[in-house]
């Protein structure tokens, strides 16, 4: 049995490539360049059915140690919690007020690009804490 190699987290969004800049930030992503031909990527959209134009983007680690992210329209919005998250672990290997220090300057990064702070999860003994948060398109994710 092969074994996979590479994973792709897909997010369902309204804007594609506004969410996916504002991740290429938070995770020091990158955008791929436009396809052959174009200049840019609104030039590209333009040829498009409007129907298709703008209904995905896509970002990637520079290092190609991380997943790839993939961004597609869909034509409902945000309704529940998500079954699944990302954590930015901007935290590893911190305890205590060094690791609160550290989440918290993250989310004040992060809050002027456009994410929410929702929670801070103080740590229990079994957990060290953490900062539940949502994009910017209200998408949760937790700075670990």
């Amino acid at each position: 049995m092969a074994s996979v190699r590479q994973v792709q987290v897909t997010f369902d969004c309204a804007d594609p490539e506004r969410v996916a800049r504002f991740w290429c930030e938070v995770l020091g992503y990158v955008a791929p360049p436009p396809p052959e031909g174009f200049a840019t990527w609104d030039d590209f959209n333009r040829t498009l059915p409007p129907e298709q134009a703008g209904s995905w983007f896509a970002c990637s680690d520079p290092t190609g140690a991380g997943p790839r992210l993939y961004f597609q329209r869909v034509p409902e919005g945000k309704v529940v919690k998500n079954r699944l998250h990302l954590d930015v672990r901007v935290g590893t290997g911190l305890v205590g007020e060094e690791r609160l220090a550290a989440l918290e300057a993250e989310c004040a990064r992060l809050v002027a690009l456009g994410a929410t702070r929702v929670r801070l999860l103080r740590a229990d003994g079994y957990n060290e804490s953490c900062l539940v948060m949502q994009d910017i398109e209200g998408n949760e994710f937790c700075l670990d």
